[in-house]
């Protein structure tokens, strides 16, 4: 006979959110954006923001980004 171990954990996670970031973010919804984070730069489309990301259309592609990861953001004229 087997026993079946459970574990019975209670994960939350957690994300801050900085609303004036956010706020900032939605002013330039539509726009080309150049976003860099701690791992890469994209430059693209600002097609939606989220209290916790952002999504970017680099040509066809869309990029979820996190907005802990975004280091700088600049606007394309």
């Amino acid at each position: 006979m087997q026993r079946e171990q459970v574990n019975n954990f209670n994960t939350q996670y957690q994300t801050l959110i900085d609303p004036f970031v956010v706020q900032t973010l939605q002013s330039v919804i539509g726009k080309d954006l150049v976003v860099e984070t701690t791992k890469d730069t994209i430059r693209g489309n600002l097609k939606d923001v989220k209290p916790d990301h952002i999504m970017i259309m680099a040509g066809n592609t869309p990029f979820f980004i996190r907005i802990q990861q975004i280091v700088t953001i600049m606007p394309i004229d």
